[in-house]
């Protein structure tokens, strides 16, 4: 196993700074997830730590050990991509067993390592077959057991599950994670799918326009989002955002919308006044953090239905406040029509401020 350090390190491609400043610390057998979307420097990362990509500033440690300069096949690591990079005339075994028989590796050893990583990934039956008789989810498994019989110290997996239908994604997210515990290895995971990160990891890495935004476990990225933007990327349904501006009224303080103020809990407050009051700020809260009803009360926010979407266990409800969308996730037996009135109210203990001017958050 092996420790990853990244210490102040940048990637430029031509006058492009693709990742900047990018500092990250991975502990011994720890399960890290680099979350972001496209262009967001995630994959230059990885191929900075596989060593496909020269770092153009800073310094990448395993454990006590510089690899700024080391070619990917001193770095003692293995690595997953999205499209398996199969021997489509090698057999399954071949195909696993591949790096130990150029290694020289004994086939006894060889014999003995393929045959317990296919067991671990229930593929021993499949062991003769060639790439071309498997399916996606079994191709994934190869491309996997691959690295498995090298016992890297550090596995490196490239969004491996990307392209496979939802049900298989699902499943492979839990045997990966399953598989993680088992070896016990340092693995680095890149993904732009936010429940591949929150389901699997230990620790989570987002990233926007090659900044690292946040960096915590998976309940803190969720119920604790630093600011504006890793609160709207991550959750599904999104983070609804209203603009507001707050008031201060006596020792309270007001949060005022077009259409509706409400007051802030007197320990949010707090943080406000221990800040600076800032005149405008963004209301945020979560779909499945707000309660639809027919009936008006107190502090409860007159909205209109414009369409539901039955999700099975759920219901998702499109609502305007004033002229801003707000989307509700409630039970599945709310019923309402298309322009009927109802009414919103906000769970305190869950909702955020965002400073509208940085995107950083209060609370």
């Amino acid at each position: 196993m092996a420790s990853v350090s990244i210490k102040n390190v940048w990637k430029y491609y031509g006058e492009t700074a693709a990742v900047k400043d990018l500092n990250l610390e991975v502990q011994n057998g720890e399960f890290l997830c680099v979350l972001g979307p496209s262009g967001c420097g995630k994959s230059s990362s990885l191929r900075m730590l596989a060593g496909l990509e020269h770092i153009s500033a800073g310094d990448i440690h395993f454990g006590d050990r510089r690899v700024n300069e080391l070619p990917p096949k001193d770095r003692d690591i293995a690595m997953v991509f999205e499209n398996y990079a199969l021997y489509p005339h090698k057999t399954v075994f071949d195909n696993i067993g591949n790096a130990l028989k150029l290694r020289k590796v004994d086939p006894t050893t060889i014999q003995q390592k393929v045959e317990r990583a296919a067991e671990m990934l229930e593929i021993k039956h499949l062991l003769q077959r060639k790439p071309m008789e498997l399916s996606g989810g079994q191709k994934q498994r190869v491309a996997i057991g691959r690295a498995i019989v090298r016992e890297p110290e550090l596995f490196l997996f490239d969004e491996p599950i990307a392209h496979l239908d939802a049900k298989l994604r699902a499943h492979m997210r839990g045997e990966l994670k399953i598989l993680q515990r088992k070896l016990g290895t340092t693995m680095v995971y890149v993904t732009h799918d936010q429940m591949e990160a929150l389901s699997m990891a230990d620790r989570v890495a987002v990233m926007h326009e090659g900044v690292l935004q946040q960096y915590g476990t998976p309940q803190e990225i969720y119920h604790k989002p630093v600011n504006a933007w890793v609160a709207g990327f991550v959750g599904e349904p999104p983070m609804n955002f209203l603009d507001c501006e707050l008031v201060q009224e006596g020792d309270a303080i007001q949060v005022k919308h077009s259409t509706f103020s409400v007051s802030l809990l007197p320990e949010q407050a707090s943080i406000i006044n221990s800040a600076k009051l800032e005149r405008k700020v963004q209301l945020a809260i979560r779909p499945d953090e707000i309660h639809i009803n027919g009936k008006q009360s107190a502090e409860s926010i007159k909205a209109e239905v414009k369409i539901t979407e039955p999700l099975g266990g759920d219901m998702l409800v499109d609502t305007t406040v004033g002229k801003e969308k707000v989307l509700v996730k409630t039970k599945p037996d709310f019923t309402a029509s298309m322009g009927e009135e109802c009414f919103l109210s906000f769970d305190k203990q869950r909702w955020h401020v965002f400073s509208s001017e940085t995107g950083l958050a209060f609370f």
